[in-house]
């Protein structure tokens, strides 16, 4: 079961028990400093491990002085003009330590292998006789059940086709790449138009399709469609250890930014993320 959405005055929170975390999604202003000790307060009821921020630059300082370190950060997020900063506090110590079965060799050599390689942006093909489009609500039980076939657990309701019916109402554009009328890769593209960003995630493939540049080909669609609506920052939160998806990003013409430690539940257990963006206009 994924972690519940609450809000906190004006600003939204991500907590429970799945990733043992209280996720703060987006930071109000008129919420600050308050906010922190109730955050704090909550983590300590609950016994989660670790606080993990999304914050504008006002915050840094704050946060810096209550404990919180940076793990990454975007440019130009909000609008083009202000920074965020991805910022946490390890509640238990051990959760601040690489866990996985030598992730921080593999995290390591992924970032030089990056560097080595040529990376130049190009146009991704795809195999002949697939298709792709933007989903509509009748694709929703497809994108549920490929997203539950191809991870074990996910932080956010993905695997619920009304979660994916409400979010293409809101601010979500789901994508899909078809054999003939069947969905075999998905991803979407969560919209703040107000400050003119997006989140380029939930990238899913079925097992027989992977190795056919079938991801690039969805990120570069998604990418235009976000142009054409005036979105001037996009960003992701890739598995650190998904070597596939992040040479994908880096090829595609996204900068690393950091990685956050033992972060999120995905794939059956709880995985380092990176960060990666991408200036789509600049002001």
């Amino acid at each position: 079961m994924a972690d519940q959405m609450e809000k906190i005055g004006k600003s939204w929170i991500q907590h429970g028990p799945l990733n043992q975390r209280i996720y703060l999604i987006k930071l109000a202003h008129s919420d600050y400093p308050d906010i922190m000790e109730k955050i704090e307060s909550l983590v300590q009821s609950r016994g989660y491990t670790k606080i993990f921020t999304k914050v504008p630059a006002w915050a840094y300082a704050g946060l810096r002085n209550r404990g919180y370190v940076q793990e990454a950060f975007i440019p130009a997020f909000y609008h083009g003009e202000g920074d965020i900063f991805f910022m946490s506090k390890f509640i238990d110590p051990k959760r601040e330590m690489i866990q996985e079965s030598h992730a921080s060799l593999i995290i390591d050599d992924l970032k030089k292998a990056l560097i080595r390689r040529n990376l130049s942006p190009s146009k991704a093909t795809i195999k002949s006789g697939l298709t792709m489009r933007l989903c509509n609500p009748g694709d929703s039980e497809d994108l549920a059940n490929i997203y539950q076939t191809v991870f074990q657990s996910y932080p956010f309701p993905i695997y619920d086709p009304k979660y994916i019916r409400k979010t293409m109402k809101s601010h979500i554009i789901y994508f899909g790449m078809y054999d003939q009328n069947r969905l075999v890769a998905a991803s979407s593209a969560e919209m703040d138009l107000k400050e003119k960003n997006a989140e380029m995630t939930d990238f899913a493939t079925l097992p027989k399709y992977r190795g056919k540049s079938i991801s690039s080909a969805l990120l570069q669609v998604m990418e235009q469609e976000m142009r054409d609506r005036g979105v001037f920052t996009l960003y992701t939160i890739a598995r650190a250890l998904s070597a596939g998806m992040n040479i994908t990003f880096a090829k595609n013409g996204y900068r690393f930014s950091g990685t956050l430690i033992n972060n999120t539940n995905i794939s059956g257990k709880i995985e380092s993320m990176n960060i990666w963006y991408k200036r789509l206009i600049v002001r």
